[in-house]
């Protein structure tokens, strides 16, 4: 984190911003307000259209996104997002004269029916209708943001960093670089710690699931035998693994976490006419769990 005396800055916008010494800047740049005494200023100055455009690349944007952006300057986000992708876009930032210009750039660029600006905190805004959220924070911001991202993103929603992670515990899914810029890329991944029952596999199986945000582990019963789980993965609400008895033919299982639900999807390989129930929820869930 850049530091002088005082002030730690941070480029704010979700998928444009780039750090900024604050002296450097002229007295009406766009500053998120201070949010507490003990906590530094957050400065916004726009990320390169280059980096933005990759930012959307990786997200995967579609016409059925809606793109929010955390601190949206002039708006480039939303309005590169609404006019390339034909998505919605949503975009906040604290500086009313910033709100104008946005909301000015989106008639222009004829969007303006599909996006939406607001004046308001980037870290009480709720993220709970965005399928795209894209971060440009320091990483005490982002951990501090993460909470919320994690309980209201729906499973499968992507968030993009630029190049700060959201902690150093929890890993992208993808990492790119672009002119000495890194991008980084999260799907939210559904909460699936706990006891799950398996039925349409063998009788009685059950499995017992470990989770670290994407990272999951765990164990397989049946009949008094248990064994580890091979090849577990989880991407969102997409979850495989592979159970594997001794002396037995390893069993594929692949399927949609919904809820307290896993229903399966069969490619080729899979198990077929298999779900699974969970039982017995983890008390805390560990993708929940936050360092700030």
């Amino acid at each position: 984190m850049f530091r002088v005396p005082g002030i730690a800055l941070r480029g704010v916008v979700a998928l444009a911003g780039i750090v900024a010494l604050a002296a450097t800047l002229p007295s009406d740049v766009s500053a998120q307000k201070r949010m507490k005494k003990s906590e530094p200023t957050l400065i916004y100055v726009p990320t390169p259209q280059n980096v933005v455009d990759k930012m959307l690349e990786v997200a995967k944007v579609t016409k059925d996104d809606y793109v929010f952006d955390l601190g949206s300057g002039d708006g480039r986000i939303p309005i590169t997002a609404a006019a390339r992708y034909g998505a919605r876009g949503f975009g906040v930032d604290i500086n009313p004269k910033l709100i104008a210009e946005a909301r000015r750039n989106a008639k222009i660029a004829g969007v303006s029916d599909r996006v939406e600006f607001r004046q308001q905190d980037l870290f009480k805004t709720s993220v709970r209708d965005a399928t795209v959220v894209g971060l440009y924070l320091f990483v005490w911001a982002n951990e501090k943001l993460r909470p919320r991202l994690i309980s209201e993103l729906r499973p499968g929603s992507r968030i993009v960093a630029h190049d700060f992670p959201i902690g150093d515990d929890w890993k992208p899914d993808l990492e790119e670089d672009i002119e000495n810029r890194t991008v980084y890329l999260w799907y939210v991944p559904a909460q699936v710690a706990g006891r799950w029952e398996i039925s349409g596999g063998p009788p009685g199986l059950s499995v017992l699931l470990q989770q670290r945000f994407q990272m999951i582990e765990g164990t397989a019963s049946v009949n008094g035998r248990s064994v580890p789980l091979t090849n577990a993965r989880l991407r969102g609400d997409a979850i495989e693994f592979t159970v594997a008895f001794d002396g037995e033919k390893p069993m594929l299982f692949r399927g949609r976490v919904n809820g307290g639900k896993i229903e399966p999807e069969a490619p080729v390989g899979a198990m077929t006419g298999w779900s699974a129930v969970r039982t017995s929820p983890a008390t805390v869930p560990a993708v929940i769990r936050s360092r700030g």
